[in-house]
């Protein structure tokens, strides 16, 4: 036996179930997004006590909210797959008004904030981006995303042989605490993996009623506007779409509960049987959950909330076309946004976005509005902004105005010709 001689012992039993727990519970959150994720959890992993904490909460029964107290909340939200807020949105065709809009719609707030912007030429003042988005693709009203690829795959079998061959080398050397603590803590976190894994991702959003306008519309974030182009059924799969989770198990979610259960019973079992182990298998031990760790850690790292746009652009709305420019003021900002959307009712979206109602903003409204119904040219001359009935301050205001209405123009025209 190695290590027979020494009288030195590691006390890992305290640390167990804590150590790497919040890493753990972020590489569980990973495995409804990765093909295959469910299938490799067969790995001494530490944290197991937090993880059965954590997911426990699901489990909805007397017995279950006893073991593992917590406000109940529904998968989705728990695996951080829903429960953001996103950006105010205005339908220009429906009329739709929703206040605040959900985690979809903040994926792709997030989305459009990480483009690179194309520069409209004018005054800047305070520049505003605004992101055309042409949503040329309706999802079905219930669809299972297909999961991603990724290599977590070969990296899993490091972990995985390495907590095996530590297993077999404490059963070589007779050492059957240890070896009976490594092989819990394989069967805890592999059933447990695949329990959780086991269930079904899917997004899902409103069927539109026949006949109904297109979903055009603005979603206001902030200092960037997004545009959405498309059909009611596309459009209202950012706006009111959701991604959930279903167990066969639900509502009381038993499977889970058991599943946290076993993982706490491990903890318990590795705080008072690995003291019992020889050094050599106690480093055995130790071995195997610092890679697990290690492991853990570089999954919790991947960007989760870049993996869901993917998602949600790549896989639910086939790769819809973005394009986004930036304004260097929100009079340029509220022509542009104008141009792209051409509703039929200019007038009322001008004047959400640009409530100013003096009297040069009247007048600048009225010969904006005017260009956009009748489709002339928004090229302005002395005529339009010196006819009298202004002062000097109030015509340089409005020649002022005008200009940043023709840069919008001349941009959005560029716009046109580049798609």
């Amino acid at each position: 036996m190695p290590l027979s001689d020494s009288k030195f012992t590691l006390d890992t039993s305290g640390v167990a179930g804590f150590f790497g727990g919040d890493e753990a519970v972020s590489a569980m959150a990973t495995v409804h997004i990765y093909q295959g994720r469910k299938w490799l959890g067969w790995y001494n992993s530490p944290g197991s006590y937090l993880i059965a904490k954590r997911y426990g909460q699901l489990a909805n029964s007397r017995l279950w909210d006893g073991l593992f107290p917590g406000v109940n909340t529904d998968p989705a939200t728990l695996f951080e797959l829903d429960g953001w807020k996103g950006p105010k949105f205005k339908g220009v065709e429906s009329g739709s008004i929703i206040p605040e809009t959900g985690h979809l719609a903040a994926l792709m707030a997030k989305e459009c904030q990480t483009q690179q912007g194309i520069d409209v030429p004018g005054r800047r003042t305070q520049p505003v981006g605004v992101t055309i988005v042409d949503l040329h693709y309706i999802p079905e009203a219930t669809m299972t995303p297909k999961q991603l690829k990724k290599y977590t795959s070969a990296l899993a079998l490091i972990p995985m042989s390495v907590s095996i061959g530590t297993c077999i080398a404490c059963g070589i050397f007779r050492d059957w605490y240890s070896f009976s603590m490594i092989l819990l803590g394989i069967i805890a976190s592999g059933i447990s993996c695949f329990v959780i894994g086991s269930g079904k991702f899917t997004f899902f959003h409103p069927t539109p009623s026949p006949g109904a306008p297109r979903g055009d519309g603005l979603l206001l974030a902030d200092n960037n506007v997004i545009v959405l182009l498309g059909e009611e059924g596309a459009v209202n799969s950012i706006t009111r779409g959701k991604f959930s989770l279903y167990f066969g198990s639900e509502p009381e979610y038993r499977n889970i509960g058991l599943c946290s259960l076993i993982l706490t019973t491990q903890f318990v079992a590795q705080l008072l049987l690995i003291p019992q182990g020889t050094l050599f298998g106690q480093i055995m031990f130790v071995a195997s959950l610092a890679v697990s760790w290690a492991y853990n850690s570089w999954l919790s790292s991947l960007d989760k909330e870049e993996v869901q746009r993917r998602l949600l652009l790549d896989v639910v709305l086939k790769r819809p076309l973005l394009t986004k420019y930036m304004l260097g003021t929100r009079t340029t900002m509220a022509v542009f946004v104008l141009l792209a959307l051409n509703p039929s009712h200019p007038a009322k979206i001008l004047d959400d976005i640009l409530p100013n109602d003096t009297k040069v903003w009247k007048r600048w409204k009225s010969i904006v509005l005017s260009r956009l119904q009748s489709g002339e040219k928004m090229h302005f001359e002395s005529a339009d902004w010196d006819d009298g009935s202004f002062n000097g301050n109030e015509s340089t205001l409005l020649k002022t105005l005008l200009g940043d209405a023709q840069a919008a123009y001349d941009g959005y025209s560029n716009h046109l010709k580049s798609h």
